[in-house]
């Protein structure tokens, strides 16, 4: 009998079976990973960093923190007792002096004194800029220790718990509803493999459907016959589609093996992050920031698996809801006993802890009853250190120079301002595929040039540069697309046209012609185009003058909008200037009725020598079509003048394309000045910044 029960006592269920093989395959997986993990991390050893410098309040506990890890303690045993099925908590981990720290005490309420601080996606960026990310020794367990803040910062790097300590630190002192979270997620999002992703840069907003306002009291037309030809014919079509289709699938095939594949690990990979909850700084929705990217993220989104506790500098929570479905479904209202159970209750109630039966005894009430610890008892304050960033380190978070991050066929970097010659602080390159070999786009941003450039467009497929610059400029440049600073190869500049005396926004010139763009011109101009003829011989330098050598004019085209107080017969839509053959053209706007519009042209009499100072008219050089036209407009006279004042406005149009061309070549000549003799504007305010500048 004795050796019976020996069997039945070591005979396992094939379910026991199988979930012990399940988690000693985990096991495998999270010991290979941990290998690995410490293998890359032997260029730097937590175990040698200097704590004979650090304050008392690192070494040892005051009686406060004494009695706070006691009720933590309390509090724990408890919780494993009720809920045997959960994880451990992560309370109280051992600080780089090895002491005992409960992880609300570590969070230290920081405001820095720079104005992209006060907002959460300064403080986010500062945050994942300036530390290096760290991946946890084992990926399904809480770290051991829980280092301040103040040595994250003297050290730059650190795990997700560091990174997540010292934002949510910088977001309380800025005044937000900031948690830190102890969770799972993705593989790639514990790992920082954002290859999969899309980069931000080049996200497209949402596109916001229209809403059509439902009216019940609409016409209900008829059905509208179809064709049976037409039919046929687009059963032809699908038919054709058909070979595409199976192409698409083929490409299809290929973008699934590019996948990543499945996680072994997937929803046990311990991960934290920051909850900022809506309310305070008029934060309108409850979303997630991961510091590892700064990026806000949904509470919907799928990248986080479930989340076992949050906590600030005031109180620590036990999240009591069901995470099978992530954190789509989960209750932020920490107010609710039933789904967050906190450790120091703010009111008298008893806790409710989840139990196995609910038949319960009196011990076990008792047990309940002691958890909610009474509200009398006050949080110590924080054993950190002051948070403090200096200057010149928050102008330069970079510590190994510069930051590269790696997304889905393209690739980021990042700079700290003044680090290069040219002020380029920022490089996102677009590649054709997913190896990165064939690049598309090239777009860079710069800072604190005296040109105002601060960003640059380079298309790889046709070597087109697009410069963009802010106001300020001497020259009012808005944008510059080129492909050469040499004159007449393809230019096409913008302005801020409100600046401007002439009205003008754009200006596209070649080398055979101009064409300009106006808006808001009190004579209702909008558009010129001009034509010119070879030269005879080639610009040489982008710095000489238009008059010499000059291209000569063949055509000048001007489009006008409608002026509503003017007659439709009397308001000029186009006007051309043929100034070779010595002909102008007019066109007049349509009015609603009109089908045809009215136009005069003015020709050169054949035979006849062309004289400045002499006007020649007569009914042979004038053709007329104005059906709508008042008596006035078939007078001779009136054409007389009209002719006269075209001669006059003519020659100041050939003089005023002059001037544009003499304009095109002075912003060559200064773009190129500007590119070749590159200068960084300093601050006043950035005192340590000059002295650099005067050294």
């Amino acid at each position: 009998m004795e050796a019976l029960e020996e069997k039945e006592e070591v005979e396992q269920t094939p379910e026991d079976a199988i979930s012990s093989n399940m988690s000693d395959d985990l096991e495998a997986v999270a010991a290979v990973e941990e290998a690995s993990v410490s293998s890359d991390e032997s260029d730097f050893d937590w175990s040698c960093i200097d704590t004979s410098n650090l304050p008392s309040s690192y070494k040892t506990n005051s009686w406060q923190e004494k009695e706070l890890l006691q009720l933590a303690d309390h509090f724990f045993q408890q919780y494993n007792h009720l809920c045997p099925d959960r994880k451990p908590l992560f309370i109280h981990p051992l600080n780089e002096c090895g002491v005992q720290k409960f992880v609300s005490t570590t969070v230290r309420p920081t405001l820095l004194p720079y104005p992209d601080m006060y907002y959460w996606s300064g403080c986010a960026s500062f945050v994942c800029d300036y530390l290096i990310m760290e991946p946890l020794k084992c990926p399904i367990t809480p770290p051991s220790s829980l280092y301040s803040p103040t040595t994250i910062l003297k050290y730059q790097r650190g795990n997700c718990f560091d990174f997540t300590v010292l934002l949510c630190s910088l977001l309380l002192g800025a005044g937000y509803d900031a948690y830190c979270v102890h969770g799972y997620a993705t593989r790639e999002m514990c790992s920082l493999d954002q290859s999969q992703e899309v980069c931000p840069r080049l996200r497209k907003p949402p596109e916001v459907p229209e809403e059509e306002d439902p009216n019940k009291y609409r016409i209900k037309y008829p059905l509208e016959p179809q064709s049976q030809f037409e039919l046929q014919q687009k059963a032809k079509k699908e038919e054709e589609t058909e070979s595409t289709q199976e192409e698409e699938r083929e490409e299809e095939v290929v973008v699934e093996v590019e996948k990543p594949k499945r996680d072994p690990l997937h929803g046990l990979r311990v991960h934290a992050w920051v909850l900022v909850l809506s309310g305070k700084r008029k934060v309108p929705e409850t979303f997630f920031i991961n510091p590892f990217t700064g990026n806000p993220h949904s509470p919907m989104d799928e990248c986080f698996l479930g989340i076992e506790s949050i906590w600030n500098h005031r109180n620590y929570w036990v999240n009591m809801q069901d995470c099978r479905k992530g954190c789509k479904d989960l209750s932020f209202d920490l107010s609710d006993s039933f789904c967050w159970e906190i450790m120091f209750s703010e009111s008298n109630k008893a806790s409710q802890l989840p139990t196995e039966s609910p038949e319960e005894d009196t011990d076990d009430m008792q047990e309940k009853e002691e958890i909610g610890i009474s509200n009398s008892f006050e949080m110590p304050l924080s054993w950190v250190a002051r948070i403090k960033v200096s200057c010149r380190e928050y102008e330069n978070p970079f510590s190994r120079g510069k930051k590269v991050i790696l997304y889905n066929k393209a690739k980021q970097e990042k700079w700290a301002a003044y680090a290069n010659a040219d002020g380029l602080v920022e490089r996102l390159t677009v590649y054709a595929d997913s190896d990165c070999t064939e690049e598309l786009e090239v777009k860079e941003w710069f800072k604190h040039r005296e040109d105002l450039l601060y960003m640059r467009e380079v298309n790889k497929q046709t070597q087109v540069i697009t410069d963009h610059f802010r106001p300020g400029h001497p020259l009012l440049l808005k944008a510059h697309s080129y492909t050469s600073l040499e004159p007449e190869t393809g230019h096409t500049v913008e302005f801020y046209h409100t600046a401007r005396v002439d009205g003008l926004w754009k200006r596209f010139e070649t080398a055979a012609e101009m064409t300009e763009y106006f808006v808001g011109r009190e004579d209702f101009l909008h558009t010129r185009h001009i034509e010119f003829g070879e030269r005879e011989q080639k610009m040489e330098k982008a710095g000489g003058t238009a008059d010499a050598n000059s291209r000569s004019i063949v055509q000048i085209k001007e489009y006008f909008h409608r002026n509503p107080e003017k007659p439709a017969d009397e308001d000029i839509e186009e006007r051309i200037f043929m100034v070779i053959d010595d002909v102008i053209q007019l066109t007049y706007h349509l009015e609603l009725h009109d089908t045809i519009a009215s136009k005069v042209v003015f020709c050169r009499v054949i035979g006849r020598e062309k004289r400045e100072d002499e006007l020649f008219l007569s009914r042979e050089n004038t053709v007329k079509y104005q059906p709508w036209s008042s008596e006035k407009h078939k007078n001779m006279r009136h054409l007389y003048n009209l002719l006269w004042e075209l001669r006059a406005e003519q020659k100041d149009l050939k003089q005023q394309v002059r001037d544009s061309e003499a304009e095109m070549l002075n912003i060559l000549a200064v773009r190129e000045d500007e590119e070749a003799n590159i200068k960084l504007s300093v601050s006043i305010y950035s005192s340590a910044r000059r002295e650099q500048q005067q050294e």
